[in-house]
């Protein structure tokens, strides 16, 4: 991606005073007009950013150290996550949900790369293609989820293929062992589109000439993604799989309408204990305390994924 241009003669300057000189630099920077339009036009998504992303992880951040239940609050340092760590339950929660981005991460980046290749070939109806394979990340998950428990079921069309080919059927939404590959499954369909497109622009951004070179010298196909489309995709793909990995820690639609965290809470995930404690059982505080648990998590996993890569690329 290219960088943005600054306006003449202000943006740049104070970007560099900014960051030799900090925050005053900054404040009188806005003295100029053109800096006041542009803050302006900033203020209104700031103001809204504020409101409902800072300001709720701010106030889960202080929830987290207090028994807080409807009518009543009192701090409590750290005893709720002093219990949600002796609580087996959370264990439980967090294997699945591990269990369930091993699964489902890997799956849905590989599918939408591999979408992205194929609609990124000069075939008739691209166009069309592109936007079919788009077109699941934009319907409702929650109807996506009550169909593939139909697709899922007794009588669905998975079993009566497999009853075809004479090979036992199962209901794969009731059984251990099943049901994580089979939500994972449904959120692949539900989600590769907007990983696929942004995988096609990082493929839409390599220059021609590179593999007209690999032409001359006789690559093929393999060697081509091998040692051309993958380095270069590595910005593209560090993005991909933290948002991927970020919504797969966050999965609750899909458990929600297909299993209810079941069976024998073998599909309870981390946001799913979260919805318990907060809207079953009321106690914000201790809902709070998965919160920050899980956002800890999250960055944790979003800065090895970014030092891993950090180190191939180089």
């Amino acid at each position: 991606m290219g960088q943005a241009h600054p306006l003449p003669g202000t943006a740049r300057p104070v970007l560099m005073n900014a960051q030799t000189r900090g925050l005053p630099v900054l404040v009188k920077a806005l003295t100029t007009r053109e800096a006041r339009v542009g803050f302006a036009f900033v203020l209104p998504a700031l103001v809204l950013f504020i409101i409902f992303r800072i300001g709720p992880t701010l106030a889960g951040l202080v929830l987290s150290f207090m028994e807080y239940r409807i009518g009543r609050s009192s701090f409590t340092g750290l005893q709720n996550f002093s219990r949600l760590f002796a609580d087996p339950i959370f264990w439980e929660s967090l294997r699945v949900t591990m269990t369930y981005v091993v699964i489902s991460v890997p799956l849905t980046t590989v599918v939408a790369l591999a979408m992205a290749l194929l609609v990124n070939r000069p075939v008739r109806w691209q166009s069309f293609f592109r936007s079919a394979f788009f077109l699941p990340y934009v319907t409702s998950l929650i109807m996506a989820g009550i169909i593939w428990v139909a697709i899922y079921g007794p009588s669905g069309p998975i079993n009566a293929v497999l009853t075809l080919i004479g090979l036992p059927t199962a209901n794969w939404l009731e059984q251990p062992g099943s049901v994580l590959p089979a939500i994972a499954v449904m959120s692949v369909w539900k989600n590769f589109g907007y990983s696929m497109m942004v995988f096609l622009s990082g493929l839409l951004a390599i220059p021609g000439e590179y593999y007209e070179a690999a032409d001359i010298d006789g690559a093929d196909s393999w060697r081509k993604f091998w040692s051309i489309t993958l380095p270069l995709l590595k910005p593209t793909l560090f993005f991909v799989l933290v948002i991927e990995t970020i919504g797969a820690f966050q999965v609750f639609d899909a458990v929600y309408v297909m299993t209810n965290g079941g069976p024998v809470r073998a599909s309870y995930t981390l946001v799913y204990m979260l919805y318990d404690q907060g809207f079953q059982f009321f106690n914000f505080g201790a809902a709070s305390a998965v919160g920050v648990v899980l956002f800890i998590i999250i960055l944790l996993i979003s800065l090895v994924q970014r030092r891993f890569l950090s180190e191939r690329a180089s």
